[in-house]
């Protein structure tokens, strides 16, 4: 029951301080296995004042999915993406799944400031008012999205076109023997970590302008499109 959840897994109910209630964050979690671990970290970043978008993996077992199912219905706050892909690693569904999160958080009411991206097998080393503390003082109305102009090593990744395969069962994706067009609007490619912390004028940008849906639409058949998508975003002038 959701009287037995809250209580045995001692989840926090109210805001611990005035200055975490007035500065809600966003999370998105992608998730496919190991609900134990899961729990531990929704419970570990788990605020009253935040907002929680849960993207299963489609494949996942569906014993998995109830369970997650269950425990997010116990909160007002936490919800799964209104739209689930096939994750396929290092595939193009990875970004989507974001993204996916992301149209659901901007149309939620909860008026968050920054959108902060985990997966399954992530657990926090700050607390809640650390992270928010941080971001205001270091990085006060920007992105966190570290990343440098694409190295040489790493060109292949947008150079030529991967396809999603299955083997055995197994998805991944491999190259094929296809040269890609050039990045839309002549834009510089850069490459960083897929996790991110987002302001959410921006995660509006990135699902509205012009330049970011023909950089997404450009990136379906590049390899790992997550680790290049929001840090080239991220260096468009202004």
């Amino acid at each position: 029951s959701c009287s037995t959840v809250l209580k045995t897994l001692h989840f926090i109910t109210r805001p611990l301080s005035h200055e975490e209630g007035n500065f809600s964050l966003a999370y998105i979690i992608t998730i496919h296995k190991e609900l134990e671990m899961f729990v531990r970290l929704l419970r570990a970043i788990y605020m009253p004042q935040n907002i929680y978008c849960i993207h299963i993996d489609e494949k996942s077992p569906r014993d998995y999915k109830t369970a997650v199912q269950n425990i997010v219905n116990c909160f007002e706050n936490i919800f799964i993406s209104s739209k689930r892909e096939h994750v396929v690693y290092a595939g193009f569904s990875r970004l989507q799944a974001d993204i996916n999160c992301m149209r659901d958080l901007v149309n939620s009411k909860v008026q968050w400031n920054y959108v902060i991206n985990l997966c399954g097998q992530d657990y926090p080393l700050k607390t809640n008012k650390e992270i928010i503390q941080y971001i205001k003082t270091k990085w006060n109305g920007k992105n966190i999205t570290p990343g440098i102009v694409q190295p040489l090593h790493m060109k292949h990744r947008t150079e030529v076109s991967y396809r999603e395969y299955i083997h055995s069962g197994v998805p991944y994706v491999y190259p094929a023997k296809v040269r890609k067009a050039q990045p839309p609007h002549n834009l510089t490619i850069y490459f960083g970590s897929a996790y991110y912390i987002l302001t959410k004028d921006f995660v509006e940008f990135a699902l509205s302008d012009a330049r970011a849906k023909a950089l997404l639409e450009w990136s379906r058949d590049t390899y790992s499109p997550d680790e290049h998508y929001w840090v080239t975003l991220n260096r468009l002038p202004g």
